[in-house]
């Protein structure tokens, strides 16, 4: 157990969930489910399971830093790693692997999202040990991959070729490509060809492995953070880093190594996973009522509406009447009114109202 750690990522702002999700108060730091604990907590709860608290470290921007410790209260102060700006999930992953591999060299890493539902948490546990022990004997990157239901364009897909036979865990196999966000047929083609995963964006790995990773296939990003070797886990880590994080790409971890690396591995793990990234998503995980009405909210009266989801602070009476499909959602004086079907336009919404209201309403 002392040489895993758990890395969550708690950095995004989530656009496509405003009202609720704004930049003061992101969705991970929202019961956006009603369940009484944020996203942001569930993803810490699950992670005790894996590693010790002193172990578990939490990747946000600067201006997070009192909401996770208002949160989450037992993690240390030291284990909230403050990033100076928003880079994306490479930095992110470097900072975090360089930090804790000069802590220990012979750390193996859980790299996860803080948004992300999880409803099968004992197989999840069991999924991320098997990935971490193999990640402990053997130079090599893994990825947990969700069986598509759907032909979702709005996920990224891994193929998987059977190759070892003889490996402990056959749900563990090579990766042979990853495709990001494909178009609607092509979607359809992955669905129907069997040997597609949808991409779940939790990675496990030794700290070792990622940053002779990072060397090989992003090398301007290692030899930035590799100039931060004398100075992390001391008083002037964080001066570094704002010099080094000005240097960085903003570039995702899959772009910067996973579709770049050879010894790549995905687990296929029934796990319940959803990554909440649209309030449709959202919809499909909260209990519906008998007109198939999705509410968050302890004061909400629906009168001849169906298939809608309704998101309102539990102090708020909220009366609607000849809705269906829609989306209404309330938080801090923001009434967002929208068809489910058009949720894509949020972020132009965001857009607009950031261009003619100013940036109090995002």
């Amino acid at each position: 157990m002392k040489n895993r750690y758990c890395v969550i990522m708690a950095g995004g702002v989530g656009t496509r969930f405003w009202p609720m999700s704004r930049t003061a108060q992101p969705k991970q730091f929202i019961d956006v489910l009603g369940t009484g604990r944020t996203l942001l907590q569930s993803t810490f709860d699950r992670s005790k399971s894996i590693c010790p608290i002193e172990n578990i470290y939490v990747v946000t921007n600067e201006s997070y830093k009192e909401l996770v410790m208002q949160q989450l209260p037992k993690l240390p102060e030291a284990n909230i790693l403050c990033e100076p700006a928003r880079k994306n999930t490479a930095p992110c992953v470097a900072y975090a692997a360089w930090k804790i591999h000069a802590k220990n060299p012979n750390a193996v890493m859980v790299v996860e999202p803080s948004d992300h539902l999880i409803i099968k948490e004992d197989t999840f546990e069991k999924a991320v040990k098997s990935c971490l022990d193999r990640a402990a004997t053997e130079d090599c990157l893994l990825t947990i991959g969700i069986k598509p239901t759907r032909p979702d364009t709005g996920y990224g897909y891994i193929q998987f070729i059977e190759d070892d036979k003889s490996a402990k865990d056959k749900r563990i196999k090579r990766v042979k490509t990853f495709t990001e966000k494909p178009d609607l047929d092509m979607a359809n083609f992955f669905l129907q060809s069997g040997d597609f995963l949808w991409n779940s964006g939790i990675f496990m790995w030794s700290s070792k492995s990622i940053i002779k990773a990072f060397e090989e296939h992003i090398g301007d990003m290692a030899a930035i953070f590799h100039e931060g070797n004398d100075v992390w886990n001391t008083p002037q880590e964080a001066e570094f880093l704002r010099d080094a994080y000005s240097r960085c790409k903003n570039i995702s971890i899959d772009y910067a190594v996973m579709e770049k690396a050879k010894n790549v591995y995905v687990r296929s793990s029934i796990i319940g996973w959803s990554d909440l990234g649209t309030w449709g998503s959202l919809y499909t995980h909260i209990q519906k009522e008998k007109n198939g009405n999705a509410v968050v909210g302890k004061n909400v009266m629906m009168y001849d509406s169906k298939d809608c989801i309704v998101h309102v602070p539990k102090d708020k009476l909220v009366v609607i009447e000849g809705l269906e499909d829609y989306i209404v959602a309330e938080s801090d004086g923001i009434l967002l009114i929208c068809k489910k079907q058009d949720e894509q336009q949020i972020r132009t919404f965001v857009n607009d109202v950031k261009v003619a209201k100013g940036d109090k309403f995002v």
